[in-house]
């Protein structure tokens, strides 16, 4: 049984699934939003929103530890630079949660995660 057990795995082993959220990260960072299926969006926030949170405050050591997460220079300069100032004086919520509906080859749940206007 599962109980108490949370997360998801989404049927890969560690070093993929860290993969797979970096590069979903990655991907919503440079295009503001992202679709996605339901379980990944969900997994996906609370991941953007501390990445922003750490970028609010543009220090050399905050550059470095989101560099350390998800290893790409554009993905961070826009973060520091575009979409960090937008919510400096947000106490968090930055991300926005919409379900679109089933795809349609195997009728999984999908849904678009994007950046809230502040």
């Amino acid at each position: 049984m599962r109980h108490r057990k949370a997360g998801r795995k989404f049927g890969r082993n560690t070093a993929q699934r860290q993969a797979l959220l970096r590069q979903l990260a990655i991907s919503m960072i440079m295009h503001e939003r992202l679709t996605t299926t339901e379980a990944k969006a969900k997994s996906l926030r609370p991941v953007v929103e501390k990445l922003v949170t750490i970028a609010r405050s543009d220090t050399q050591h905050h550059r470095s530890l989101v560099m350390s997460k998800i290893d790409n220079s554009p993905a961070t300069l826009k973060l520091f630079e575009v979409i960090a100032p937008r919510f400096e004086e947000a106490p968090g919520g930055y991300t926005r949660i919409s379900k679109l509906g089933v795809r349609h080859g195997d009728a999984a749940p999908m849904a678009l995660i994007e950046f809230v206007e502040a």
